[in-house]
């Protein structure tokens, strides 16, 4: 063993004790073995930043904006309400997610996979009041096992079979790998829906989800090809009932009806006056098509108001007032990126909307305190739109119910106030009119015009990516650029989708993973074992090849692994007097099968922050997880690919 070799090795044993441990941040862990392999020569110094350009990085990261975009334009409400049954319990709805994962992996990207499926997964997770890791892990580990199934299914199947062709015999097809590949990959993922999800720890996200107020008081607007309109109270209340949200009053041609009867039908036009908590606002929206009506955009001169539909995307100059109805933007409110940032009230209104130009919108929670000066006014006194370019969509009153309309309802020491506008308009507002801001919400306001384009930006990322045309990362980079040109992720918010610390310890063990492959640790590490305990038993070989790929892939990237481990692989079997196929088939189910580490697969790293997990928490799943996998597969390989 060369000094090289220990070093690498050393550095390797401390970085996962470190990781173990959890007292230091796993990007901070990370780092510090990068450092360490620079400072001890085993990575250039000029290749110690290249992780930051790796490919898988920028994927992980294109791949965490998308995914933002395709959960704030409601895109996949839809999905969620056809993939999951409405009342099925978390058993069910785990072993749905899990299994489409596994499906949609076996013929694109699995990265692509995970990221389509992750926003439906964190909202099935609010809705069985589940912990999101206790989902999103094993839709991790379901995308992972569908990826073995075929061979574009993930980058070891084209590794191994392209091995297999320097070797002087042709390449895999691309079904070979589905006999065994599909019985590893059903029993996986049945015991990850059936048993192992149980077996997550509970963990929780920090931050502003976490914080918790009444319901809302809102009214939202049944539009002309709502799902809505024509259905009676009654059929509204229970598909509400299913968002945790109630009807508590309809308004119809400006008059409010407080106790409606429940055999009244709706119609278009109607006001539902819906109380309800504010994160079940956007699925009680989208289900039925309903529109804010704060968010509805006042007409100007020579302008029709048009419906709103989405969060505001731009500001629309003053110029534009004669434009058709045809061509109005469909915004929550157009009309605030015109206003003025915090202007009191009796400024001129064209000295307000010079200084309150932004094509940025934010939601935000404002507490009224004791002796604001908006206290026993409304949002009509106030002036709110025309005269400050804000928005309040809901109301939150503990214990009272009012029966005035929100833009006439007097504000009270206490409520808590949901506003839209631009966010240095919104906080200067709040220092005028005496609120305090509590947190920003990063709620959902359903637009269909923002899903589709998310949902199309989404899908043709992933077909270029599965077909070759481009990279994965410049695929899904294009993507990225798209959705910002398209509004589906506002500029401001791209930087904010992006878990920085799962970039960060991503992009420094790249470099260590390859100085363990260029030192020969690995390659040492894997032959010792087959030379040492394999001892000329070809199916005791055959276990070791498939454990040893299954721990490297946990510790290093899996299309390294693969890389390592074909030759060794090969020699086994020439050295065996055994055919080379069974060894392969061994090394791309290994290589695919990384459970124990964050580190091991992508759809690992995208999930840790997400998740809120820690380095030690994938083995408790993971492990009974791969020891499932071993016993599937050998059997397997014996009777698909004889020796």
């Amino acid at each position: 063993m060369t000094f090289e070799q220990l070093t690498i090795l050393a550095i390797l044993a401390a970085t996962v004790a470190m990781f173990l441990w959890g007292r230091w941040r796993h990007d901070m862990v990370a780092m510090g073995a990068l450092l360490a392999c620079v400072l001890t020569g085993l990575v250039p110094l000029d290749a110690a930043f290249a992780g930051f350009g790796h490919p898988a990085v920028i994927t992980v990261a294109c791949v965490l904006i998308l995914s933002h975009g395709l959960h704030d334009s409601g895109a996949v409400d839809a999905l969620t309400r056809a993939v999951i049954p409405t009342r099925s319990g978390p058993t069910l709805t785990v072993a749905a997610l899990t299994g489409l994962a596994a499906l949609l992996s076996g013929f694109m990207n699995n990265v692509g996979a995970l990221a389509l499926l992750m926003p439906v997964a964190m909202q099935v997770a609010s809705r069985q009041s589940l912990p999101p890791g206790k989902v999103l892990m094993p839709l991790a580990f379901g995308s992972i096992l569908g990826g073995m199934t075929t061979l574009v299914g993930t980058p070891p199947n084209l590794i191994v079979s392209g091995f297999r062709e320097q070797a002087g015999l042709s390449g895999f097809g691309m079904f070979d790998f589905t006999p065994v590949g599909l019985a590893v990959a059903a029993g996986g993922v049945a015991f990850v829906a059936l048993i192992g999800w149980r077996f997550v720890p509970t963990r929780e996200r920090a931050g502003v989800e976490t914080f918790e107020t009444a319901a809302y008081l809102t009214e939202a607007r049944i539009p002309e090809d709502s799902k809505a309109d024509g259905m009676t109270l009654l059929a509204l209340e229970l598909e509400l009932e299913q968002a945790g949200a109630q009807i508590v009053g309809l308004v119809r041609n400006e008059v409010r009806v407080t106790a409606p009867s429940a055999s009244r039908r709706v119609r278009a036009g109607d006001i539902l006056v819906i109380e309800a908590e504010a994160e079940a606002l956007a699925e009680a929206l989208s289900g039925l098509g309903l529109k804010l009506e704060a968010s509805k955009r006042p007409p100007s001169d020579g302008e029709e108001a048009g419906p709103a539909d989405g969060k505001a995307d731009a500001a629309e100059p003053d110029s534009r007032k004669g434009a058709s109805a045809g061509k109005a933007r469909n915004d929550l409110t157009a009309s605030a990126a015109q206003a003025t940032a915090g202007a009191h009230p009796e400024e001129p209104e064209d000295k307000k909307r010079d200084k309150g130009r932004t094509d940025e919108i934010a939601l935000i929670e404002l507490a009224v305190l004791p002796g604001a000066a908006i206290t026993g006014r409304s949002a009509s006194d106030i002036e709110l739109r025309t005269r400050h370019g804000i928005n309040l969509l809901a109301l939150s009153r503990q214990g009272r119910r009012s029966t005035a309309r929100l833009r006439t309802m007097p504000i009270l020491a206490g409520d808590v106030l949901l506003m839209q506008g631009p966010p240095e308009t919104l906080l200067q507002f709040a220092s005028w009119a005496g609120c305090v801001p509590l947190a920003e919400r990063a709620l959902r306001i359903p637009s269909r015009r923002r899903a589709i384009t998310a949902s199309a930006i989404m899908a043709l990322s992933i077909a270029v990516a599965a077909f070759g045309l481009l990279s994965a990362a410049v695929s899904f980079a294009a993507g990225v650029l798209a959705s910002m040109v398209f509004r589906t992720v506002p500029p401001r918010q791209v930087y904010e989708a992006v878990d920085w610390t799962v970039i960060v310890l991503l992009a420094a063990l790249i470099p260590v993973a390859g100085a363990m492959e260029a030192t020969g640790a690995a390659d040492l590490i894997a032959r010792f074992l087959l030379d040492a305990v394999a001892r000329g038993d070809p199916v005791i070989a055959l276990v070791l090849v498939l454990v040893v790929t299954m721990t490297l892939s946990d510790l290093m990237n899996n299309a390294a692994t693969a890389a390592v481990m074909c030759p060794i692989a090969l020699g086994a079997a020439a050295q065996l007097g055994a055919h080379p196929d069974s060894f392969l088939m061994a090394v791309a189910i290994g290589a695919s099968c990384s459970f124990l580490t964050p580190i091991g697969h992508q759809n690992n790293t995208l999930i840790l922050g997400p998740g809120g997990f820690r380095f030690g928490d994938y083995w408790r799943l993971g492990l009974p997880l791969e020891i499932l996998v071993v016993a599937i597969s050998v059997p397997m390989l014996r009777l698909v690919w004889p020796f």
